[in-house]
């Protein structure tokens, strides 16, 4: 539980602080010293009695109580300090810079663990080991810099690595962007991301609450608390971005080293992150720039106007925004015939709107003002300004400074002039204006933020203990007593193909009329019975299609007899399936189970869709019918389902249904270790699944 002796703390003791300022004690201290901290500073350093003008204590035990420890010796004391500290001094916050725990041997976890044991019985909160320490708008508690300007509406940034912190919260401050919270949670021995998390979720107060939050993940220890807390928080007007790194398999091996904890499935990551409505980003820079856009006004539609004074940049980033799925609107009529007028020969204001490198602060107002009020196809504003450096450009920038708080629309400044400007710049960031440098950056990110949807998270969680089909968020199509039945009778491995079908019809999703034989003149009767044509094929082998265990378009009784003889006696084979043989647009469903993230669901087209362009969408248990929706419209092969060029289209509902059918099955039957369905058959009219199979492991 993080506590006010952490975020609010009366007095505090830095242990190890000196006067080197080059070493982490030297310099937290002096940056508590310099920070504004109006509680009591102390000081233990058993070789020096004035530590940077403080009287210097010898031992802990010498203490008077003390709210906060900063701690910045050897792995090997700390232990004995924070046992001192928290039985004796009634110390109930702790910063652990050092390292030399669990992320290097067993000696140092097992140090690491007797100290979250020490903190943990006295009720008091550990920030660390192996970190860059914390900052909040009380105090300073960080042995680096740049400290960042600080202010209650300021971000909150949670970080995993302590030095990555440093790079972000350089990049960040350089674009304008002021803090109100840096967590460096190293190790997270006892404090991690999500306590981070949960703890900003269940204080928020809409008043005095920072909305902005930065997240940099190398590890998510407890992804369905992550996912809790974060859309929690958006749903209570937060706007969350965050890096996870570790996507690669050499990523993970360095983000497993780094941290000491594996790193993530980035697919399951990436369902996650959506599913939280949190804006993925990919480098600092990126991070920076997304976080930037928070500062803004939000976006209510995808129509930009882009005002610019050089070709160029306006160009790319028409290019960006439009790649990216957003739109740039012609701009014409009376309207644009009016605003053209108040500008020099040469502008144009099609939109891009250029008002050449001679245009002027009023011309720009003109501009502003025009998209403001009488453009109503424009959404929000982006203003490319920056300068050779032969005039200030101070008007324009106060300017921009006053349209962006008066506007309704967002106004978004891209300046790039960095050095030529410098001086115009830095008075516009402190007049708390946040800014963009890169006109391509800003675009594509602009069009992710734009992209990232909603929480998906249901307000109720999956029960299936009860017993009931309508439980929790589980639809009534989905019947679990029939289920339950199945998966308790079954042992691990994968199901018969009579069970699959029972279980996919359980669960709400149609599948075609077939039955499994073991003999030719059942196999004959059943086809007939089934009417021509038929598919047959091998039950046994998982891989069916690479034994030659399918045959297709079967027309009469010889041909039935035949295969029948050829598949039985292929290896592994103890049955033949007979289906009816059916049309239409071949679908995928499938899923997975990636461990602590629970089922992922995959959708998509079948065929060559899913095996050689990986066009699939996914998304985590349990997934809603506008989240399976979403899913769909993702595809790339999208326009396929819709029917293009005279094709029939696939009935776009009945696949949501089957996918949140697949989902209700999974969230009732956690034991399914991988599925697939392919193909599912689609039409203008219902769903079919034509093939699919099951793999249970009960240790979930």
């Amino acid at each position: 539980m993080i506590n006010a002796k952490l975020l609010n703390p009366k007095s505090i003791v830095v242990v190890g602080g000196s006067d080197d300022v080059t070493k982490a004690g030297g310099k937290v201290l002096k940056n508590l010293l310099s920070g504004g901290f109006t509680g009591d500073i102390f000081v233990v350093n058993p070789k020096a009695p004035v530590v940077q003008g403080l009287t210097a204590f010898a031992d802990v035990l010498m203490l008077p109580r003390t709210d906060l420890a900063v701690i910045a010796v050897a792995a090997r004391y700390c232990p004995g300090i924070v046992r001192t500290l928290a039985t004796d001094k009634g110390t109930g916050g702790f910063i652990i810079l050092s390292a030399g725990f669990g992320e290097e041997d067993e000696e140092g976890t097992a140090l690491e663990k007797e100290i979250v044991d020490i903190i943990n019985s006295t009720g008091g909160t550990l920030i660390g080991p192996n970190c860059i320490g914390f900052l909040n708008n009380n105090y300073h508690g960080v042995f680096t810099e740049p400290i960042p300007r600080l202010s209650p509406e300021g971000i909150d940034f949670i970080s995993g690595s302590g030095a990555t912190a440093v790079f972000i919260l350089e990049t960040a401050i350089t674009g304008g962007l002021p803090f109100s919270s840096v967590w460096s949670v190293g190790n997270s021995a006892q404090t991690g991301v999500e306590d981070v998390l949960e703890h900003l979720d269940v204080t928020f107060d809409p008043l005095t609450s920072s909305r902005l939050k930065l997240l940099y993940i190398e590890n998510i220890a407890d992804p369905l608390r992550f996912l809790r807390h974060s859309a929690s928080l958006i749903r209570k007007g937060c706007r969350i971005a965050a890096i996870k790194a570790g996507s690669s398999e050499a990523g993970s091996r360095a983000a497993s080293s780094h941290t000491g904890a594996m790193a993530s499935p980035d697919t399951a990551v990436d369902a996650l992150l959506r599913k939280a409505g949190i804006v993925r980003c990919y480098s600092r820079t990126d991070l920076a720039t997304v976080a930037a856009l928070f500062t803004y006004k939000p976006l209510k539609g995808k129509r930009i106007a882009i005002v610019t004074h050089a070709g160029g940049p306006a160009v790319m980033l028409t290019d960006a925004l439009s790649e990216g799925g957003m739109e740039i609107p012609r701009l014409a009529g009376p309207a644009a015939d009016r605003l053209l007028e108040k500008l020099f020969a040469g502008s144009s204001v099609a939109n891009p709107i250029d008002f050449l490198a001679t245009g002027t602060a009023e011309q720009l107002g003109y501009i502003i003002d025009a998209c403001e009020n009488d453009f109503d196809e424009v959404d929000a504003i982006a203003v490319i300004f920056g300068s050779p450096g032969l005039f200030p450009v101070d008007d324009v920038y106060s300017l921009l400074h006053d349209k962006i708080r008066s506007c309704r629309k967002p106004i978004y400044p891209i300046l790039p002039s960095v050095i030529n400007v410098k001086r115009e710049i830095a008075e516009f960031i402190a007049h708390g204006n946040a800014i963009f440098t890169d006109e391509v950056l800003f675009g594509r990110a602009l069009c992710r933020v734009n992209a990232t949807p909603t929480p998906a998270v249901p307000e109720k969680t999956v029960d299936v203990t009860a017993g009931s089909s309508d439980l929790n968020g589980i639809s009534t199509r989905t019947d679990i007593r029939v289920i339950r039945e199945i998966i308790d009778s079954a042992g691990d491995g994968y199901l018969s193909p009579e069970k699959v079908s029972v279980l996919l019809r359980a669960a709400g999703v149609e599948t075609v009329a077939e039955s499994v034989v073991t003999s030719a003149e059942a196999a004959v009767r059943t086809a007939a019975s089934m009417g021509y044509p038929v598919v047959m094929k091998v039950v046994g082998p998982v891989h069916k299609s690479d034994i030659g265990g399918v045959a297709l378009n079967i027309i009469n009784e010889e041909r039935v007899w035949e295969e029948f003889v050829r598949m039985m006696a292929l290896p592994e084979v103890t049955g033949i399936l007979i289906q009816k043989m059916i049309s239409g647009r071949e679908l995928f469903c499938g899923a997975t189970r990636e461990g602590r993230f629970g089922h992922l669901v995959m959708a998509g087209m079948g065929g060559i869709f899913i095996e050689v362009f990986r066009d699939v969408a996914t998304a985590l248990v349990p997934v809603s019918d506008r989240e399976a929706r979403l899913m769909i419209r993702s595809l790339k092969s999208y326009k396929i389902i819709k029917g293009i060029r005279g094709s029939a289209a696939v009935n776009e509902e009945a696949f949501v249904r089957v996918i949140t059918s697949l989902s209700n099955l999974l969230a009732a039957a956690p034991e399914i270790a991988e599925m697939d369905i392919n193909p599912l058959l689609g039409t203008p009219e219902k769903i079919v699944a034509v093939d699919a199979r099951i793999s249970l492991k009960s240790k979930v």
